[in-house]
């Protein structure tokens, strides 16, 4: 799907993620293609752009990678690949190539990826698709992340994070400007699985409770034994337990 751009040089300083719940593929990076390979002949590519690659070698200018979709193995140059830590954050691609990326029918409206800036050599980009009511329409929007002096960034002078991972976490919640909020990191196929659905929860329906039946003892009871069998489940015996102690004098209802 076109020719891949060259990598150029990083001079930027990665920031790290201080949430524990992070995966190992997110705080050590994975390796993803950055086009068809090979893009030259008309039979089955071995990898696809947007593919998450297994490094077997790595012999500096070539690597020796495994698709995980198909699992056959090939040398492919390293400026092929880009190292995506965070999920999110992009090494050594371009503009077109972030847009490429993007495009891809499995990313929603609000996905989006952080790439180092081409224009700007201590900044930023963040790229954000932006899906209309008709595909040709569909738009990938760039926005300038500025870097200031004490580490802060920034899209707007007036609203400044301490870290990128701050930056994502508001837009996530506020377009502040933006053409949309973000919703979701760059898909990332053999990353991202399609998540399982969830059980639904079951209902356990209790017998409809005779209140005449219930006994102020039955209320009352701190404790609940295994052979306890009571209707009156334990929440509901503490929320009007705590009722007839604010209701204190006015009780004689409850005795049967």
């Amino acid at each position: 799907m076109g020719n891949c751009p060259t990598r150029y040089k990083s001079n930027l300083t990665i920031l790290e993620n201080s949430s524990e719940s992070m995966t190992p593929d997110q705080q050590e990076g994975v390796i993803v293609s950055l086009c068809n390979y090979p893009s030259f002949t008309v039979t089955e590519h071995i990898m696809c752009i947007g593919e998450k690659l297994s490094i077997v070698s790595d012999d500096g200018d070539f690597m020796l990678v495994r698709s995980t979709s198909t699992g056959r193995e090939t040398y492919i140059p390293t400026n092929y690949t880009a190292k995506v830590t965070h999920r999110w954050l992009f090494e050594g691609i371009s503009r077109c190539k972030a847009e490429e990326l993007l495009m891809h029918p499995n990313n929603q409206s609000g996905a989006f990826l952080i790439r180092e800036s081409e224009s700007s050599r201590d900044g930023y980009s963040l790229s954000i698709l932006r899906r209309a009511n008709s595909s040709s329409l569909d738009s990938v929007k760039h926005y300038r992340i500025s870097q200031l002096q004490n580490g802060w960034v920034h899209i707007s002078p007036q609203l400044t994070f301490p870290s990128l991972h701050h930056l994502v976490e508001h837009y996530s919640e506020s377009t502040a400007g933006l053409c949309c909020p973000l919703t979701a990191p760059c898909f990332i196929k053999g990353l991202d699985n399609a998540p399982e659905a969830r059980p639904v929860p079951t209902a356990v329906r209790r017998p409809t409770i005779n209140w005449k039946d219930i006994t102020r003892s039955v209320i009352l009871r701190r404790k609940r034994t295994e052979s306890d069998h009571s209707l009156v489940s334990e929440g509901l015996r503490e929320a009007i337990s705590s009722y007839l102690q604010m209701t204190e004098g006015d009780n004689s209802s409850w005795d049967t």
